[in-house]
């Protein structure tokens, strides 16, 4: 009798298959009760935190934000969590990952940018070394790395396109994983002989009917970094195909500078497709000139910094700052440094004020204020990725955006006594302190533990098998020379940087 009544209650039952079925459960309503809610108020333009709120969820939407003193009629078997002292931020979004790459994880810890292109990058040898089961275990444990961080949506420059078989199985894993990602199809020269019409004939297919379509978090864009390197007329067939598909996004790497990849927003906008209704991603952007940044405003088109990358690979970020405005945060390279963006956002934060500061300090002059707030970052890395990819439904929690939704827990003993959620969120929260993950209105960690299925422990196996096996022939292959010119006829040529050790003495520092 006891059991019966028990089942009788809708709200046991939506537990009970959260219990189950972590992977797949949906309830049909769920209340976030009496938390501290960051949202965004559109007078001001800023973050606006909310106490003791509420949220209520109807299944992937946010349908209702209010004070836990009203008293309102929930729906039938609406689950409820109980929030208090709990911070409910926006799902983080990344506007810039590689995701297949996390079976390099530690192994270049030190490398150069000038190093990456010629050992671990999408023209090196991986092409022959990865079978399509280890891009879709590394691209898989990728995405769930975020998730466990609270970063829901991630645009992926996907350059794991090799072939038919690797591409499917990159946006296979994207697709079953639950989070919310831009896998962006990399068209690019190879020399396997999987030729350009190849690609360009494939891109069709998925766009058309590869396994996305019946997906509501996962669309395929496009990674084209040729601007600049391939003929007029190649570079229109793409731009082309695009357009007439009308593309969930188009994304491309930009630097400039001594680095060359000068396929900025001048160059695309020579190909006219800035001014489409596709959202346009340049990814770094560290030289951007004054008619760029120009043309990112007036299109309305964003730029991906990535603190942590720019810096670990020395192409640096002299203006970004100032193109903030139309900027959003990535990670780049997740096997060479952390993936969470609250990292991204704190590291540039500092990194920021440390510039502005110095602007002053040279002029011998004392900063009386701070350049920029905690507020700005959390922005960065949250409503300013949903504005990037064009979604103004997602980076942000309001009424009718996406229930993509993290849950902090403000009494960890980096966050005890916080009074100030933003910046308890931005400066002193960890990954540990993310306690729930909803995408989708899903639930993929809960109570700090991922619910991703129950073949967890398989993927964690046989990505630990790919990663051993691709590490150990990266072991065995030879560093890269780095002599004479970076690039043949460019007129730039490597040189040391000079090494700074913490042990007295020559050839300590690695």
């Amino acid at each position: 009798m006891g059991a019966l009544t028990f089942l009788s209650s809708s709200l046991a039952v939506c537990q009970l298959l959260l219990l189950l079925l972590p992977s797949i459960a949906r309830c049909a309503d769920t209340l976030f009760e009496g938390g501290t809610v960051i949202s965004f108020d559109d007078a001001t333009q800023n973050v606006q935190v909310l106490y003791n709120t509420s949220i209520l969820v109807s299944g992937n939407e946010i349908t209702s934000i209010f004070p836990q003193s009203r008293n309102i009629t929930l729906p039938p078997g609406t689950e409820i969590i109980p929030s208090e002292g709990k911070i409910l931020s926006p799902g983080f979004v990344d506007t810039h990952r590689h995701l297949w790459q996390t079976a390099f994880r530690t192994i270049a810890s030190n490398t150069s940018l000038a190093e990456y292109f010629s050992r671990y990058g999408e023209f090196t040898q991986v092409g022959t070394v990865y079978s399509a089961d280890d891009i879709y275990y590394g691209q898989l444990t990728g995405i769930y790395e975020s998730l466990n961080a609270g970063v829901t949506s991630i645009l992926d420059h996907a350059h794991h396109t090799w072939s038919n078989d690797t591409a499917l199985a990159g946006l296979n894993a994207s697709v079953e994983s639950g989070a919310r990602v831009w896998w962006c199809y990399a068209i690019h020269n190879l020399t396997n002989g999987y030729s350009r019409e190849e690609q360009l004939a494939y891109f069709q297919d998925l766009l058309e009917d590869g396994p996305s379509r019946n997906s509501s978090t996962v669309e395929v864009g496009l990674a084209y970094d040729m601007l600049s390197l391939d003929t007029p007329p190649a570079v229109q067939t793409v731009v082309d195909l695009a357009i007439q598909q009308n593309v969930s996004l188009i994304t491309m790497h930009t630097l400039g500078g001594p680095w060359g990849y000068l396929n900025g927003p001048t160059l695309a906008n020579s190909y006219g497709i800035l001014n489409t209704t596709i959202p346009i991603v340049f990814s770094h952007g560290s030289y951007l000139s004054v008619e760029d940044v120009q043309l990112l405003r007036s299109t309305n088109q964003y730029l991906s910094i990535t603190p942590e990358s720019e810096m670990h690979y020395g192409h640096t970020h002299p203006i970004s700052h100032l193109a903030q405005d139309q900027a959003a945060l990535g990670i780049d390279t997740h096997f060479t440094f952390s993936a969470d963006i609250i990292t991204q956002a704190r590291l540039w934060l500092q990194v920021t004020r440390r510039l502005l500061y110095q602007q002053v300090l040279e002029n011998w002059r004392i900063p009386r204020n701070n350049p920029m707030s905690v507020n700005q970052a959390f922005l960065l890395a949250t409503r300013s990725g949903g504005l990037a990819l064009r979604r103004p439904d997602i980076g942000v929690l309001r009424e009718g955006a996406k229930a993509d939704i993290v849950v902090f827990d403000g009494s960890s003993p980096n966050m005890l006594g916080w009074a100030d959620p933003v910046a308890a969120v931005v400066l002193h929260s960890n990954v540990g302190d993310v306690q729930h993950v909803m995408v989708d209105g899903v639930f993929k960690k809960r109570d700090f533990r991922l619910t991703v299925g129950d073949d967890y422990a398989e993927v964690q196996q046989r990505f630990l098998a790919s990663a051993r096996r691709i590490q150990a022939i990266w072991e065995e292959t030879p560093l890269p020379g780095l002599q004479g010119e970076f690039q043949s006829g460019s007129g730039i040529y490597y040189a040391d940087a000079m090494t700074a050790d913490v042990v007295r003495g020559n050839g300590t520092g690695y």
